[in-house]
Order: C-alpha cells, then sequence, then structure tokens
C-alpha cells in the first residue's frame, strides 16, 4: 500500500476539504530546494514550505549542530530552568533585531507567538490600573489560527465558525499612499470611541492576503498615531522576518519601531517548531512587581526547546554570511528581470516585489480554493514546481539557496501556466 493510500486511514490535513480533495502528495525526501515524492518525482520548493526552509531542506551545516546538541540537552522545562542554547540564541538575536527589543518570551509557532503578543498588550495596560479590552489590525491581515490571532486576522475563509467568539478587533485599511487622511481620520474616531490596547500589523507584506504589499509611509503615520495615544504597537514578522524583505526584519525599513514582534517560520530555518515573541523593556517593566498576579502566566511545554534554539541559532549565523546576503541580492535581481519580462502579458493584471517575494495577479476572477486554482496548482506541481496560488495570486519565496536554473525553471513554468486559463 502506498504511503498516500495509508495517509487516508487516519489523518486530518489542515486546510483541506477532504471530500474535495482526497489525494495527498507523499513526500519521502527532501534536500535543498527540492522536494521527492514517492514514485520519485522531483518538486522545486518554490514556497521554501510555507516560507521556513529559506537554506535548502536538511542543511547539514544546520542539522549537525542540532545532532550535537541532542546528544548533551533535549528537552527541559523553562520554567524555573535555563540552558545555554536559550540563552545564546537570546544574546545574539538581540544584536540582529530593531535596537529598542530587550526581552525574549518562548513558544511554539506563529499563532502562539502573536497569542502571547495580545496577552502582552492587554496585560500591559491592565497591570498599571486601565482596561482597555479593544484591539486595531489591518483589513484581511492574517495572524495565525488559534483564537487570539484569528481574532486579530481579517480572512473570514479562515473566521467564519469562529466569530461569535473573538476578542474587540476594529479594522483599518492599509495605507496605499491616497488613503492616508482617511485612514488618520478612522484611527481618530477609533481612539475616541474605544478603549485601545494596541495595533497588531504586517508590516509591508500580508501574507495570506496574496502578498499584498502597502507603503512604509503610511505605516509610519500609523505608528506614530500609537506611539502618541499609549497604543501597543505589534509587528507580527512570523512571515517578513529573517531577510525576506531584504532586510533581516521589514521593521527596520521604518523610523518607528515596534513595542513587540512575534518571529517563528524561518527563525529555526524550517527545521523544528519554535517561536519568539520579543518587546520593548517597558513592556516587561509593567508586569516585574511584588504582586505575583501581575505576572505573565503563559507557557508551553516545548518552550525554549534546546533542539529549536540550536537551529535557530545556525539558522542566524548562516543568514549573516556574506554568501546569504549575496544570494538574497541574487534573487532579488532575478525577481526583477523576470518582473520586467511578464508584467505586459495580456493574462497579468499586476506584479510587485520586496525583498525575495515576488508575486503577480491574474486578469481573471478566481476563487481563493476554487477549481481554475487547483488547475493551476496540478499544472505547476506537473512540471516539478511547487507552488500555491492564493486565489488568482501566485507567489515566489524560494530559498536563499535556490540556483539560477532552478529560478528559471519556475518563471518558466509560471510563463507556461498563463496559457491554461
Amino acid at each position: 500500500m502506498t504511503l498516500k493510500d495509508r495517509d487516508k486511514k487516519h489523518l486530518w490535513h489542515p486546510l483541506t476539504q477532504h471530500k474535495l480533495h482526497p489525494n495527498t502528495i507523499a513526500i519521502t525526501k527532501a534536500k535543498g530546494c527540492v522536494l521527492t515524492d514517492e514514485d520519485g518525482n522531483d518538486y522545486i520548493d518554490a514556497i521554501a514550505s510555507w516560507y521556513t526552509s529559506m537554506f535548502g531542506h536538511c542543511n547539514p551545516f544546520i542539522t549537525n549542530r542540532v545532532a550535537a546538541q541532542m546528544q548533551q540537552l533535549d528537552q527541559i522545562v523553562f520554567s524555573g530552568f535555563t540552558h545555554e542554547p536559550a540563552i545564546k540564541l537570546s544574546e545574539t538575536l538581540i544584536t540582529i533585531l530593531p535596537e529598542n527589543q530587550n526581552k525574549i518570551f518562548f513558544s511554539d509557532n506563529g499563532s502562539t507567538a502573536v497569542d502571547v503578543a495580545i496577552k502582552m498588550a492587554l496585560q500591559f495596560h491592565f497591570n498599571q490600573g486601565e482596561k482597555r479590552n479593544t484591539l486595531i489590525a489591518f483589513e484581511d491581515g492574517f495572524h495565525g489560527d488559534t483564537f487570539g490571532a484569528m481574532s486579530v486576522s481579517g480572512l473570514s475563509v479562515y473566521n467564519g465558525p469562529f466569530e461569535d467568539f473573538f476578542l474587540d478587533v476594529k479594522r483599518i485599511p492599509t495605507p496605499n499612499g491616497d488613503n492616508h487622511e482617511y485612514i488618520l481620520k478612522t484611527l481618530k474616531t477609533i481612539t475616541a470611541n474605544h478603549k485601545i490596547a494596541g495595533f497588531i500589523y504586517e508590516p509591508l507584506v500580508q501574507g495570506a492576503a496574496a502578498m499584498k504589499m502597502h507603503d512604509a509611509s503610511g505605516l509610519e503615520m500609523i505608528l506614530q498615531f500609537c506611539k502618541t495615544h499609549n497604543i501597543v504597537t505589534i509587528a507580527d514578522e512570523v512571515m517578513t522576518g529573517f531577510g525576506k524583505t531584504g532586510k533581516h526584519f521589514a521593521s527596520l525599513y521604518l523610523k518607528t519601531k515596534p513595542d513587540i514582534m512575534c518571529l517563528s517560520k524561518a527563525l529555526t530555518a524550517g527545521l523544528m517548531p519554535m517561536a519568539i515573541t520579543s518587546c520593548v523593556q517597558k513592556i516587561y517593566d509593567a508586569f516585574y512587581s511584588d504582586d505575583i498576579s501581575k505576572g505573565l502566566f503563559h507557557g508551553h511545554t516545548y518552550s525554549a526547546n534546546p533542539l529549536a534554539c540550536t537551529a535557530a541559532l545556525a539558522s542566524i549565523e548562516l543568514l549573516q554570511l556574506e554568501e546569504t546576503q549575496n544570494n538574497i541580492l541574487r534573487v532579488i535581481s532575478a525577481h526583477n528581470d523576470f518582473n520586467e519580462r511578464i508584467k505586459h502579458h495580456p493574462k497579468v493584471k499586476s506584479t510587485r516585489q520586496l525583498g525575495i517575494i515576488f508575486a503577480l495577479d491574474l486578469n481573471v476572477d478566481m476563487e481563493r480554493y476554487g477549481n481554475l486554482r487547483d488547475r493551476l496548482f496540478k499544472f505547476f506541481m506537473s512540471k516539478g514546481v511547487f507552488l500555491r496560488p492564493l486565489g488568482n495570486t501566485i507567489y515566489i519565496q524560494a530559498p536563499y539557496v535556490i540556483t539560477q536554473e532552478q529560478l528559471e525553471k519556475i518563471y518558466k513554468t509560471i510563463e507556461e501556466s498563463l496559457a491554461i486559463i
């Protein structure tokens, strides 16, 4: 019996309506930028397996470090204990985060990093005797699938059955250069009528919203407004972090830095699950008290897992290599060239790029998980390229180690796909 046949017996996959999509692709090996299935077919991983494996799959620099760590310390409770990998990771990460970040809180994944951030923002005010119970978030934002993260997410395709149980969230549009005055007016109205604890945002690129991009000047305006109203700002860099936008973090494009940051995905280069919520000193200080109830009573069993910390340390070391930075510049240049040759195609509505993130919108109406999207996905896989269209958006976010030949195959496959729509 094949793996995909055995899969059907017990497994329930994420983001899947199993009656419509009963079949899965069984991957047996991953190396570099290539995934191999049980039938021996190879696929270029053009999205780095949901933006995680930025240094390629099974990178020996990382796996060797983790293998050595496994022989010394595998897992330890992080409440009341500490260990060298967590301490060293905090010291290393602080050197590349925006200069205002000072404290590190560990959890398990992007959603939990966001939930921790939301708790920090709400309790920050509560601990100071001020009850603020409303959050601000962007329209079409996505921050994860746990209840706190869903509450601040604006994509109803994921949230429909649960919306009656959400936190109180007010939404504003993303800045596009022409709507700054409207956004500022909306913010003034919201703050006049609600007690706002925090503002959460994906800086410059909204990943699940099909790589929708917004302008830095408008975001700067919003952050400045929040600062003057003592609203805690939360940058969700789960997708954008660790080099994808051309800088280590998208927040580095902005003058006003966030109070809190959420990190995961490429943090451990796709090898181990882990997340971090970092914050400025003033957030931490609001929890530092002789009153035990003012502590942040949130914890995960695998917080600061030594193996995951070791993977993150190796990943950050690779990120800072001159070779990696040159690879990022190479991919950016290749995307620029591809953009020039495809942006005027009659079936391409628009294109956009920031760093190694490239996206194009097809000039056709499509459901996010509809039949045409499925046809495109199957076409890409038949050509040996793993791409996951988001509605009518095709995007590339490949590992930094991808070769020019592999990039060209991705580009050519996208061009060929235009003939089937």
